[in-house]
């Protein structure tokens, strides 16, 4: 064979009989392997393997009208609160036998709907978005073309979500806030501009300040991005103040783990001179010392229920929205305010 010369692509008849199956059992094995057992998917796969087969996707695509590809954009990758969530995303819809293909917005609208522009175009059947709010034109252009759209990390809005609710999650830590004694509150925030997760936590807040007689006057804020650093600058602000916050609750478990770092070099200890809470419940707030008193977040268990009501959207069934619970957990770093 000359050095010009190529090999004929290998087909899913050649697969299928160096398997020992049917051109099915291949197909299952490939686009649904859940579907198929454990033995006869080895045997498969050795092949598939062993000839370099390809499945041509663009027949497939054009054949089914789909693309098994589920595209979903994020706004940042370098924020762990995603992480655990889209990996149980991509898990379940692994083995339904869809792909998933992420993209990152870093918090800008038009970046988002570029990117989703670009999944569409690359033929994602369907789409996970964080948060409600985008722009009118965006979600227009999905229905045009029937891409079926999840949001994930809220609740409510226009379309189907899974998520939990913002706002009364940081409603519910702030109320255990203040059953410790504490008045002299202050707020660590992400930037609330196009992020209504942050905006519904701050707003959480102030509902519970006002129910408690505190006005939005009396709460001192600091909008940051999202980053130890951030929150441990800001907390360092917050601290000038005369009198002192007694607690200081922000708007993640990153910029809480920023300001407990900042405590610590200020020599202010944890929660004797100041409180500080998360949100999220990530495996930072286990480490750090003393233990971050924050919302627990349901990522795994959001994630693998956004693959189910995604696929069952793509697929025509019925789908509802699912509301997940975001409860306290108790901590060592709040307690009660000295004297």
């Amino acid at each position: 064979m000359s050095r010009m010369q190529t090999q004929p692509n290998p087909t899913l008849d050649d697969v299928a009989r160096r398997a020992g199956v049917s051109t099915a059992t291949v197909s299952r094995c490939l686009n649904a392997p859940a579907k198929v057992s454990g033995k006869t998917r080895e045997r498969v796969m050795a092949a598939v393997t062993a000839l370099g087969y390809t499945p041509h996707f663009g027949a497939r695509a054009m054949a089914a009208r789909r693309t098994h590809t589920i595209g979903a954009v994020i706004p940042t990758m370098e924020n762990a609160v995603f992480a655990r969530g889209l990996q149980a995303f991509q898990e379940g819809l692994h083995a339904a036998g869809y792909t998933l293909l992420v993209a990152s917005s870093a918090y800008d609208p038009v970046v988002e709907a570029e990117q989703v522009r670009a999944l569409v175009a690359r033929g994602a059947d369907g789409l996970l978005l964080i948060g409600r709010t985008r722009d009118r034109a965006l979600t227009d252009f999905l229905s045009a073309r029937g891409v079926p759209a999840l949001l994930a990390w809220v609740v409510e809005g226009e379309g189907v979500s899974v998520g939990f609710d913002n706002r009364a999650a940081m409603r519910a830590l702030a109320e255990a806030v203040l059953a410790e004694g504490h008045r002299r509150i202050a707020m660590i925030s992400g930037l609330t501009t196009g992020n209504d997760r942050a905006s519904e936590r701050l707003a959480g807040l102030r509902e519970a300040l006002a129910a408690a007689g505190l006005t939005r006057a009396g709460l001192p804020l600091e909008e940051v991005p999202y980053g130890i650093e951030t929150g441990g600058a800001a907390f360092a602000r917050l601290m000038e103040a005369r009198p002192r916050p007694t607690a200081v609750m922000c708007g993640n478990d990153v910029l809480a783990a920023g300001a407990l770092a900042k405590a610590a070099e200020m020599g202010l200890r944890v929660p004797e001179d100041v409180s500080i809470t998360g949100f999220d419940d990530i495996e930072l707030a286990r480490i750090v010392p003393p233990g971050l008193t924050t919302a627990h977040v349901p990522h795994r268990d959001m994630g693998a229920r956004a693959a189910e009501v995604l696929i069952a959207l793509v697929e025509g069934g019925d789908a509802a929205s699912v509301t997940l619970a975001c409860p306290v957990v108790r901590r060592g770093s709040l307690g009660p305010p000295r004297g």
